[in-house]
């Protein structure tokens, strides 16, 4: 780990210097780390970095939609729901079962719950890279609010998706009514424990007596501690990360800026 740290320091120092020259000729930034990315793994004796699953699940995931969701209208979503829900929700299980049914067909031995895993992972596409191709592809706000409230809800039910199918090939059985009986669950928990949870860290800003350095911790704290939670009650924890991030965006301008008075 330590011998490697050197290594891991010119990467973050790459990735800076990608990003501005990104924002310097207005292309979106996730294209130019894909393909930085790539150049650097063809560069002879590169350490080889190996990383548990679960942990870029816990560590990358929750803060990229939680700030993905402060960038997110609430009012837009809220207009374009229903769109936005068939796309997030409708549009992905079709997408996976197309996936499903061509690899079925295409590739021996590959089954329709193995054909979902693979439709779940690549059905879905990145809320932070739509958001920021958005910024420099000029189309209308409506179309623009609808493909980032849908990319928010995505992964949600890609990752239902994945779980579902990991469970049908482990067991080699899918009963419906436990499936359909989880899913609700997944999808009602993971909303109340983010509103929830978002709700206590919304007065814990507003009644607390913190600084700017507190409110930056604090809320760099919340989308773990939202994600975790929800995980822990087997619940969907992006579901819950976009939904606490969408209430404090909301209402940030309630407690950010109306600090109650201390005594000294």
């Amino acid at each position: 780990m330590l011998e490697n740290f050197p290594f891991y320091l010119g990467l973050l120092i790459v990735i800076l210097l990608l990003i501005m020259l990104a924002n310097k000729i207005k292309v979106a930034y996730p294209i130019l780390l894909v393909l930085a990315g790539l150049v650097i793994s063809f560069i002879p004796g590169v350490p080889l970095i190996k990383i548990d699953p679960e942990l870029i699940f816990f560590i990358f995931l929750p803060p990229l939609l939680y700030e993905a969701a402060w960038t997110v209208s609430w009012k837009e979503m809220w207009r374009w729901r229903r769109i936005i829900t068939s796309f997030a929700f409708v549009v992905v299980f079709l997408s996976a079962l197309s996936v499903a049914l061509v690899a079925n067909y295409f590739i021996p031995g590959f089954s329709m719950a193995l054909g979902f895993v693979l439709g779940g992972i690549v059905s879905p596409p990145d809320a932070v890279s739509a958001g920021a191709i958005l910024k420099f592809v000029k189309v209308p706000k409506t179309l623009s609010s609808i493909l980032e409230g849908e990319s928010l809800l995505n992964d949600a039910s890609s990752l239902i998706i994945f779980r579902f199918a990991m469970i049908a090939v482990a067991t080699e059985q899918f009963i419906f009514s436990k499936a359909a009986t989880t899913f609700s669950w997944m999808i009602i928990g993971g909303v109340s424990i983010g509103l929830f949870i978002g709700w206590l860290f919304m007065k814990a800003h507003k009644y607390l007596p913190t600084d700017a350095n507190s409110d930056i911790v604090l809320s760099l704290l919340t989308p773990y501690i939202i994600y975790l939670a929800a995980e822990e009650v087997y619940c969907s924890g992006v579901l819950a990360v976009v939904s606490g991030g969408l209430l404090l965006s909301n209402n940030r301008h309630r407690f950010l800026n109306s600090k109650p008075a201390f005594a000294v």
